[in-house]
């Protein structure tokens, strides 16, 4: 038989029928379900968010490279020089009286461009032309006194024959004769002496016009009227020059180039110069000359590159870089081709596309990689053909310079999906 204890514990595993019925709660009021929700639509609401945002990538700039870069050996830098350029001066010394030309005008070789105060020059000038013109007339005059004294000395040796005329007479027109023939040289040597005082006046006189040298633009103006011109003396208030001019047609660029380098140069190279001040302007040189000195501060020679083409553009000190080439380049390589980096290229399908930019640039920040605008700009899928490699750059036909690419684009991304710049 069952204990009291037993029956007791038995009594408390019966079920209560007259107890009320408890309900289970239904699904969606379970908190956790709602918690589930809530990270499912965030998490939606962040993709819709992350797909609709522009995606950051560096955005280049398809440029006009010269396949010039390719074939160059080495690349410097220097400045263009007239190989026949002046200070011209005047030997006298002045006042400046009369200045003729203005920086930029062409003058020709022996052309009057300034003159110094010269009346007084002038004026010995003048003087010295009167003392010839009269040794000359006492030439004259000697002349015709010799011209007498010989027809005397005719006559007197005539009647002497006759003995009309003593013998001391004769003897008297004899000497006579030889006097005037001696008086005559010299006045010829008084008329050289003359005419060599008047030289002597005439240079100092043309001392005093400053003439050009040679045919040439003038650069510079260094003195105006009024001013003491001394090329002897750097005293106050005086000065040398008065312009400085320049052969335009003996231009040429001086470039230093290391002494490590200078084997890949030789005389006649072919050379390309582009200056800094006209980027587009490339012009045909060739090495003149190869200065065998070498500058041990730095470490250079100085080489010279003429040009083999030329440009009224050019200018003495402008700054210009050269590319010393392997080769003459042909005709067609001498125009420029669209170029882009390398790392823009895409290959899809066996084919090679670039990603293309389009949408509105921020002018207010220049470079290759230009920022877009906040909502940025949709990329085009655009097919291209490979060329050569033009220096950093490879070349791809059918896109103009100017045209914004994306470089190194990404996996994800897709054909009209907005970009924007990516910030540096």
């Amino acid at each position: 038989m069952a204990t009291q204890t037993e029956t007791a514990s038995l009594n408390k595993l019966a079920i209560d029928r007259a107890a009320p019925l408890r309900r289970r709660r239904p699904w969606w009021k379970r908190w956790w379900v709602w918690l589930a929700a809530l990270i499912a639509v965030a998490g939606a609401t962040m993709g819709a968010l992350q797909r609709g945002r522009p995606l950051a990538v560096e955005i280049g700039t398809v440029v006009a490279a010269y396949p010039s870069q390719s074939v160059a050996v080495l690349n410097a830098t220097g400045r263009v020089v007239a190989a026949r350029r002046a200070s011209v001066s005047s030997k006298a010394t002045g006042r400046l009286d009369w200045l003729g030309v203005q920086e930029g005008q062409r003058v020709k070789e022996g052309e009057l461009i300034a003159r110094l105060e010269n009346r007084d020059v002038a004026a010995s000038r003048e003087q010295a032309a009167a003392s010839v013109e009269a040794a000359r007339a006492n030439l004259v005059q000697g002349q015709a006194e010799l011209a007498d004294a010989e027809a005397a000395l005719k006559r007197a040796q005539e009647l002497a024959q006759k003995n009309f005329v003593s013998a001391s007479a004769v003897d008297a027109a004899e000497a006579r004769y030889n006097k005037a023939r001696a008086a005559i040289e010299s006045l010829r040597a008084n008329i050289r002496v003359a005419e060599a005082n008047l030289r002597a006046a005439t240079v100092a006189f043309e001392q005093t016009l400053i003439r050009a040298p040679f045919t040439g633009i003038v650069l510079t103006k260094s003195a105006n009227v009024g001013d003491i011109v001394t090329p002897f003396s750097s005293a106050a208030g005086t000065t040398g020059a008065v312009v400085t001019m320049a052969d335009m047609s003996t231009l040429e660029v001086e470039a230093d180039v290391s002494e490590s380098s200078i084997a890949k140069i030789k005389l006649d190279q072919p050379a390309e110069i582009q200056l800094d001040a006209f980027p587009d302007l490339r012009l045909a040189g060739s090495v003149s000359r190869i200065v065998p000195t070498v500058d041990r501060s730095k470490a250079t020679l100085l080489v010279k590159v003429r040009f083999d083409e030329t440009d009224p553009r050019v200018l003495p000190d402008m700054s210009a870089k050269i590319a010393f080439l392997s080769r003459k380049l042909a005709p067609a390589e001498r125009k420029p081709v669209p170029a882009v980096r390398p790392e823009a290229i895409v290959r899809r399908d066996g084919k090679d596309f670039v990603y293309v930019v389009a949408g509105e640039a921020d002018p207010a920040k220049g470079g290759d990689a230009r920022k877009t605008t906040d909502k940025g700009a949709a990329v085009k899928l655009t097919p291209v053909e490979v060329g050569g490699k033009v220096g950093d750059l490879v070349r791809v036909d059918a896109l103009a310079p100017g045209t914004r690419v994306v470089i190194a684009p990404p996996e994800r991304l897709a054909d009209g999906q907005a970009v924007t710049a990516l910030k540096k």
